[in-house]
């Protein structure tokens, strides 16, 4: 990574303000997942080692600008400090002379969390005021929210007008992983690309068309290609206004795109619907793809066995409901025993693979869905371009 670290600066008696990714599931105030918190911790722990005081910012939910008491980042300050196993002072809100006069009576060791940045406008909107203000906060800056990077926010890009700008551990693995997927992958190199729509992922497949060596389209994605192959999709999920492209990069891939095979067809869009296994050119008036058949499982196994290189991005079928998640669950496993470099992308496959049980068996599993997509499309990520090169 050509991007300077926490490693390349002197911390030492510095007041640090650290974006983080804190953005976790909550219900009825509690955690439910503190896996985005966790994933922050190396990097808060090394700066308190280095002898610094420490801001911590993010993000909860969707605020749009209003204080709201259920989206306040207090439950994370109560849990973070838990996990450090000292104090997280709560700031009132997110700038001001309170939170100001707060920052700089921190000693080193000490940590402070603020509110909401989206509490306020400017910081979506990545106002000269807001990011000033909060850069007053602090002497260096750190951004470790990579589920963040492709946002170009006060507390993500406008900071680093006003600060020293460096990469937080999980940023730095993020890059070096997902750069390894764009840059120089080892070969064969195998791209798995699922979730619900094509328009979400034609950049990616442009992208990779040039990059990898085999393509394989999962989820409802796939009914799309189906379509624009001239087949009957039933009652399935297809995307009319992009079957032109679906058309044009099945005929710019050669045999680098692999679609299934057979599916797992449903009466209706439920878990307890009746469901059959069908040959993709046998889909019914009245039934729906909901996930891919053991045929193509077996297809996608075979492929993925040679892979020295896998970048995995969206499910294989409905896999919120226990009767259309098996595919996707054999997938995960099946990357689970490669012996292969496998890079999963964040949201959906990051919870599959977490589901499956097998995502300490994979070489990395990303923190953000939509920046590790857009990273893999070739994409700049403006949170990650602001930092100092080395």
């Amino acid at each position: 990574m050509n991007k300077k670290t926490v490693r390349d600066v002197d911390l030492k008696g510095k007041r640090v303000l650290m974006r983080a990714d804190f953005n976790v599931p909550l219900k009825e105030g509690a955690i439910t997942d503190d896996t985005r918190i966790r994933a922050a911790l190396p990097t808060i722990e090394y700066i308190l080692e280095q002898g610094a005081s420490l801001i911590l910012m993010s993000h909860l939910g969707r605020p749009k600008g209003q204080k709201l008491p259920e989206l306040s980042l207090k439950p994370v300050a109560e849990h973070l400090g838990k996990l450090l196993e000292q104090p997280v002072k709560m700031a009132p809100d997110t700038v001001g002379d309170e939170v100001q006069a707060m920052a700089e009576a921190l000693q080193p060791g000490e940590v402070l969390m603020l509110e909401n940045t989206r509490f306020h406008a400017g910081e979506k909107k990545n106002t000269p005021e807001f990011a000033e203000q909060l850069a007053a906060l602090g002497e260096i800056f750190v951004n470790d929210a990579f589920g963040t990077a492709h946002r170009a926010h006060a507390s993500t890009e406008g900071v680093t007008k006003h600060l020293p700008a460096v990469a937080g551990f999980l940023i730095g693995k993020e890059i070096d992983f997902l750069g390894q997927a764009t840059g120089e992958p080892g070969r064969p190199y195998v791209v798995i690309l699922g979730g619900a729509k094509v328009s979400d992922k034609i950049g990616v497949i442009q992208n990779m068309l040039a990059k990898a060596d085999k393509i394989l389209i999962g989820g409802g994605m796939a009914n799309t290609f189906f379509k624009a192959q001239g087949l009957e999709m039933g009652d399935s999920l297809v995307e009319d206004e992009v079957l032109p492209v679906a058309q044009e990069l099945i005929e710019k891939s050669g045999d680098k795109l692999v679609l299934p095979v057979d599916a797992i067809v449903a009466d209706a869009f439920a878990d307890d619907a009746e469901r059959k296994t069908v040959d993709v050119e046998n889909v019914e008036i009245g039934w729906r793809i909901l996930d891919i058949g053991p045929k193509t499982v077996a297809l996608f196994k075979e492929i993925l066995g040679t892979a020295k290189t896998v970048a995995w991005n969206g499910p294989m079928g409905v896999f919120e409901m226990p009767n259309f998640a098996k595919a996707t669950f054999a997938i995960a496993r099946a990357l689970a025993e490669l012996d292969a470099i496998t890079i999963i992308g964040g949201g959906d496959s990051a919870s599959a693979v977490k589901l499956a049980g097998v995502d300490d068996k994979v070489s990395h599993v990303s923190t953000g869905g939509g920046a590790s997509l857009e990273f893999l499309e070739g994409k700049t990520l403006p949170g990650i371009e602001a930092l100092e090169d080395k």
